[in-house]
């Protein structure tokens, strides 16, 4: 079997029996035909100086239009606003389906016009290099958000923060009750109280596992520390949140979070 064969069909069955064990069988069953995104977060660590432009250039001119034209996006890039191992910059690439991981990066590859306009960037030497290293997750949309939801403010080109969230359990038992959590009401109080999700997804491949991750948008740090105070006050939350079984002590380990700001150019 080539490789991006096997790669593809590995990742569809680890997303298929990764959201069966979820559900009830006949649940399960039902959701397993849903079209559920994927999503690769990469995070590229670079160092203070020209290459941070030369990441810029690259993702503007090389590396978006290429991932778009082999039917990935929208692709989303960000900056570290508060957060560590400044200067780091994240990219979200939204996969359609789980067969896109392996045959998009094939594609994005392979494209002459890619090559060539990457080429400063492709091509840099051992003595200088174009980033420190990459880091990379993979994650499947839950079922409760199985898509990607673009924020408003992209369109109208205003301002926005977005505060990526990561959620570590003790098993991967406590980690499929949180997932069970957030689409069995979580994401619906989130709404309510003006908590807007971009994305919900769990790890299937990463660091810190197990663990799901997803990220909100604000159009300032104000709001955003407002809405979070209405969430906490909620009586649907505060009801959730103390049924066993879904308490944090029950599946909950360590939470941490970052706040990034959009690339000029990013998508999301």
């Amino acid at each position: 079997m080539k490789r991006r064969e096997f790669v593809k069909s590995s990742v569809a069955a680890t997303s298929l029996a990764s959201l069966g064990s979820v559900l009830p069988a006949s649940a399960a069953e039902s959701k397993a035909n849903l079209p559920r995104e994927h999503y690769e977060l990469r995070l590229y660590h670079l160092r203070r100086g020209p290459k941070q432009k030369l990441f810029d250039d690259f993702y503007r001119q090389a590396a978006i239009p290429a991932w778009n034209r082999a039917g990935v996006g929208p692709v989303g890039v960000f900056n570290v606003m508060y957060g560590p191992d400044s200067p780091t910059m994240y990219v979200l690439l939204t996969h359609k389906s789980a067969e896109s991981i392996a045959m998009a990066t094939d594609r994005v590859r392979s494209d002459p016009d890619y090559q060539k306009a990457g080429a400063e960037f492709i091509n840099v030497t051992p003595s200088d290099p174009a980033y420190v290293r990459v880091e990379s997750s993979l994650l499947a949309a839950f079922e409760g958000m199985p898509k990607l939801e673009v924020p408003a403010a992209v369109a109208e080109k205003k301002p926005r923060v977005f505060e990526l969230r990561t959620y570590e359990s003790h098993s991967k038992k406590a980690n499929k009750k949180k997932i069970e959590m957030f689409n069995n009401g979580e994401i619906a109080i989130f709404r309510k109280t003006g908590l807007q999700p971009v994305f919900f997804g769990e790890t299937l491949i990463g660091t810190k596992m197990p663990n799901l991750t997803y990220m909100l948008v604000f159009p300032d740090m104000a709001t955003r520390d407002r809405n979070w105070s209405m969430f906490g006050l909620d009586p649907e939350w505060k009801k959730l949140s103390t049924t066993p079984g879904y308490t944090d002590a029950e599946i909950v380990t360590n939470i941490s979070n970052v706040f990034l700001r959009p690339a000029p150019y990013s998508q999301i």
